[in-house]
């Protein structure tokens, strides 16, 4: 039977009900002895008949009009279709209205739709990572900064697997229940750079359609806090190396202007001393500026492509002059087809030239100064795992008077020193592998120093290759 023809039972139960009152009149009739029982059933027979097929094609109608209004709420496929044509005025009044309801909901519908669009295109636009939290401390929505930080979509995962700290869950916890007024704390992210976050926990006014009862913010303080640190240590320690080559300036300076006025032999030493002493103070706060602005930048890894070749080449070219007048030489190996790192060119730069320049420092005269490139399968433990294999291994090999195994460890350290009187002599400032070891820290990479006493000293940088990995080849590990 088609769908839209009434079932015989609710056709005979509608015609009933229409022919109440006629059915009433009959019986009447027939108890005042008016109409005969016999007429009066063939008489309701016949009213209730053509009543039924009146009513027929009313129904067909209606349900025509109901199954469209069904399909125009998302129940059914009808109302996808086109609108049926009532010829009732009735079916049409109820039509027209159900219309004109769809209508006004597809446009509130489709208004909400582009809020939600627009409201989560505002958040992945913010730099600061959100993540919304349900009731139970699970994870519901994350804008794209937060999926950046964690390297994954961390929605449907529990907050405690993501940011495992006490202050931080205590927070949250304080706040799914029922807290009003935002918590805030600190949060230490670990890694191969620490970053630290404010992070600041604030419950929702109501929840929202997916759960959502609070909002989590994290506000990254780390170039902040690296800032105040990085103020702290320029004035302890420019305070501390500087102290030496100002006092020689003001006591030339003093000399010259008292028992040295004339004496044009002593102010010509002098004067040489002074111009090298403020050489001196000049390399040292250029120095100490370009550490400062290395662990400003030392959070965000770069995400460049650095043919290391190329950029090696012209750094030996700007060296080679220093190398000459010690009868020294600068070699180059790299395999034809070596692939580039992920890098900050200038910052690769300044590593490689204050590590050749350290190697013809501390070279013998008259001896070569090594440099070779080559893709190892895996690089030191101090690496994050992630970009450990394969990777860029760059060695700088001296042969000077080389370095004891006691030293290795505290090169790094700024102003240390093996040979503090040889290295000034040297014009060294006691902080080229301090500036080495923050570059590369913020390369994610690593750095090994091995050294013989009287062979000579090697010092190895490890840096991530940029785009597809190749395979792995035959070069040693380190």
């Amino acid at each position: 039977m088609d769908r839209l023809t009434p079932s015989l039972g609710r056709l005979i139960g509608a015609a009933m009900l229409v022919c109440v009152p006629a059915t009433a009149v009959l019986l009447g009739l027939t108890l005042w002895g008016r109409l005969s029982v016999g007429v009066a059933l063939v008489a309701g027979v016949l009213i209730w008949t053509f009543t039924a097929l009146l009513l027929r094609s009313i129904l067909r109608e209606f349900m025509v009009v109901s199954r469209h209004i069904r399909g125009l709420g998302g129940r059914s496929e009808a109302g996808e279709g086109p609108a049926p044509t009532p010829r009732l005025e009735i079916a049409q009044g109820l039509l027209g209205a159900a219309q004109h309801l769809d209508r006004g909901w597809r446009r509130r519908t489709q208004a909400l739709r582009d809020q939600l669009r627009s409201d989560e295109q505002v958040l992945n636009t913010l730099p600061d990572p959100l993540l919304m939290i349900a009731r139970e401390a699970v994870v519901t929505r994350a804008n794209e900064a937060a999926r950046s930080l964690f390297g994954r979509d961390p929605a449907g995962q529990e907050i405690i697997t993501l940011l495992r700290d006490p202050g931080v869950l205590d927070s949250v916890e304080r706040v799914l229940a029922g807290g009003t007024a935002p918590r805030q704390t600190i949060w230490v992210m670990p890694g191969a750079v620490e970053r630290e976050f404010e992070v600041r926990a604030t419950p929702l006014p109501s929840p929202s359609i997916d759960g959502s009862v609070a909002l989590l913010g994290l506000h990254d303080i780390t170039a902040l806090r690296r800032l105040e640190q990085m103020r702290a240590d320029f004035v302890a320690n420019a305070s501390h190396e500087l102290r030496t080559p100002l006092s020689s300036l003001i006591g030339f300076t003093e000399t010259l202007s008292t028992s040295a006025k004339n004496d044009p032999e002593a102010r010509e030493r002098f004067l040489a001393i002074m111009l090298e002493q403020g050489r001196r103070m000049q390399r040292l706060i250029e120095d100490l500026l370009s550490l400062s602005r290395i662990e400003m930048e030392e959070h965000t890894p770069p995400d460049e492509a650095v043919a290391l070749p190329r950029l090696i080449a012209s750094v030996t070219r700007f060296l080679e002059i220093k190398a000459r007048e010690k009868t020294m030489t600068l070699s180059v190996e790299a395999p034809p087809d070596l692939p580039p790192a992920i890098g900050d060119a200038d910052q690769l730069s300044q590593i490689f030239q204050n590590l050749l320049d350290n190697a013809i420092k501390y070279g013998r005269p008259g001896s070569p100064v090594e440099v070779r490139l080559a893709v190892v399968e895996r690089g030191p433990p101090a690496m994050p795992a992630g970009l450990r294999a394969p990777c860029l291994r760059v060695s700088v090999t001296d042969h000077g008077e080389g370095i004891a195994k006691a030293h290795l460890p505290r090169l790094t350290e700024r102003f240390y020193r093996v040979d503090k009187a040889r290295s000034r002599a040297l014009g060294g400032t006691g902080l080229g592998l301090a500036i080495v070891k923050h570059v590369v820290v913020r390369h994610r990479g690593a750095m090994t120093i091995e050294s013989d006493p009287g062979l000579g000293t090697t010092v190895s940088v490890f840096l991530p290759l940029h785009g597809p990995r190749p395979p792995r080849r035959a070069a040693p590990s380190a």
